[in-house]
């Protein structure tokens, strides 16, 4: 397969109209004029995820991709394929396990094409894997991480997020119970385990055996009634589309709460303890500068070719503290008093 040529070219964002990938195709747009163009199935530049050679087909009619920004989940990882077999960049926000798996399979294809994908892109995963790497090295390397998501429940989400916590809910819990921690800004909070992809992703990349990942949401009856239900019986229930589906629904529909988020990421080594916080608003917002900052690494050459998760690229550890000026804050190890 012929290789496209990196610099100059263009960067394609599909789903470039959602609540994510609007913003990634404006930011984008600031730092590389005219060269972010948003995609979807309706909207934009008409490609389709789900037809990988229909998709195939329209990165070669545009002939100078340089970069693909995936703000949708493809069913498979053959979009992924599509894009890094011909030399395009790949940063793709998906956070279902089995897709990222898919994707990082591809490393070899990447290296081959000399091209770059950056995978756990945005809040959570994201910034909970980076703050959760900064704890495993403060502690020599950790024997066990958790990680505690606090989301707004008053932020209006995109279709994929919605469906991606319906399915989170109505997933098989695993053996971990609700933990209480401090968050900066909201107090000590109960938060429950939830599938989120980091807990999977960084047992691997860090090698830490034990990595617990849980949410709870601002308002504190929209938790309750929530992880409730799921003891009740909802996991089994969600499990059938039309209830799935209804339930989407109706998430899109409730918005009780702010639109702040905090996260924090505990590691142990032994008797030694670490932990970061961060903090922010918007989820959806910070998701897309997270992508956008990926994307212009990768664009600028600062990456390495391969397939790597985003706690895997130096390049961008950084970015709790180059997201400073869009209203997000690091707590680090020595403010703990204060949350």
């Amino acid at each position: 397969m012929t290789t496209v040529k990196k610099s100059g070219g263009r960067v394609l964002v599909v789903g470039g109209f959602g609540a994510v990938g609007a913003t990634v195709t404006a930011t984008l747009g600031d730092w590389f004029p005219g060269r972010a163009v948003p995609g979807g199935r309706h909207s934009g530049v008409r490609v389709d995820v789900t037809d990988p050679a229909g998709f195939g087909t329209a990165l070669d009619a545009l002939g100078d991709v340089a970069a693909v920004v995936l703000c949708v989940e493809p069913p498979d990882g053959r979009a992924a394929r599509v894009c890094l077999e011909r030399g395009i960049h790949l940063v793709d926000i998906g956070a279902t396990p089995r897709l990222l798996d898919g994707v990082a399979a591809l490393h070899d294809v990447a290296v081959g094409s000399g091209a770059t994908a950056v995978l756990s892109v945005g809040v959570a995963p994201g910034l909970t894997n980076l703050l959760a790497a900064r704890a495993h090295d403060a502690v020599g390397g950790a024997d066990r991480i958790d990680i505690t998501v606090l989301l707004g429940s008053g932020e209006r989400h995109g279709g994929d997020a919605v469906r991606w916590t319906v399915d989170g809910l109505a997933a098989p819990t695993s053996g971990a119970r609700p933990a209480r921690y401090a968050l900066p800004g909201h107090g000590t909070r109960t938060a429950h385990p939830f599938p989120f992809s980091d807990q999977h992703t960084l047992r691997a990349t860090l090698g830490v055996p034990d990595v617990t990942t849980r949410l709870r949401l601002d308002s504190g009856a929209l938790t309750a009634v929530l992880f409730g239900a799921r003891r009740t019986g909802l996991s089994r229930a969600a499990r059938h589309p039309r209830v799935r589906r209804a339930l989407t629904a109706c998430f899109r529909r409730v918005h009780v709460g702010g639109d702040g988020f905090a996260l924090r990421a505990d590691a142990w080594h032994g008797d030694r303890h670490a932990a970061y916080a961060l903090t922010g608003r918007a989820q959806s917002r910070v998701t897309a500068l997270v992508a956008a900052h990926a994307t212009r690494a990768a664009l600028d050459g600062g990456l390495p070719t391969g397939v790597h998760h985003i706690e895997q690229l130096h390049a961008l550890s950084g970015l709790p503290e180059t997201l400073a000026d869009q209203g997000v804050t690091l707590h680090r190890p020595m403010d703990t008093r204060t949350w």
